[in-house]
């Protein structure tokens, strides 16, 4: 099942980020935040889109069903303005390659913006199904890298990189 659509973070989707912060789904970033800080990051998704900075996008099923986030912004790294993609499906559908069609829908987005050449993407060297969506939305793996994630927690990840102007 594939045949999912991105649509912009909205009001409606603190009960989507709230089934996100499971102790399973954030397994590999740091684990589940408090319900204060749960609220805070959606009030951060729904006016981040006007920031021109990314967005934040639900994954959302034909019948209109949300389940999962997507999303891009500009981070600094290695001395290059890049794109960071991030995203989380629920437990119940995952395995199903909406993450992948999730990620692909975001990179298209981003590349229309034509603002930054290269996307980069960094799941936990232990997150096989992350490392999976990125071999299969076109990213290449540039390597292991040590990255903060949550802010304070270093983790090893693996860096994945896709070029927005190919």
């Amino acid at each position: 099942m594939t045949d999912a659509r991105i649509e912009p973070w909205g009001e409606g989707d603190l009960g989507l980020l709230r089934q996100l912060n499971a102790p399973e789904v954030r397994a590999h970033t740091g684990g589940p935040e408090t319900e204060e800080q749960v609220v805070a990051r959606h009030g951060r998704y729904v006016r981040f889109g006007d920031t021109g900075q990314g967005c934040m996008y639900a994954v959302v099923l034909p019948d209109g069903a949300r389940v999962g986030s997507v999303g891009y912004w500009e981070r600094e790294w290695r001395d290059q303005q890049v794109y960071e993609l991030g995203w989380a499906i629920l437990p119940g559908w995952q395995g199903r390659g909406l993450a992948t069609a999730a990620v692909r829908a975001a990179v298209a987005v981003a590349r229309a913006r034509r603002t930054h050449r290269f996307a980069h993407a960094y799941p936990s060297v232990d997150n096989a199904p992350s490392n999976a969506v990125c071999r299969k939305a076109g990213f290449t793996l540039l390597g292991e890298t040590e990255f903060e994630f949550p802010p304070g927690h270093l983790m090893r990840s693996n860096d994945w990189r896709i070029d927005l102007t190919a």
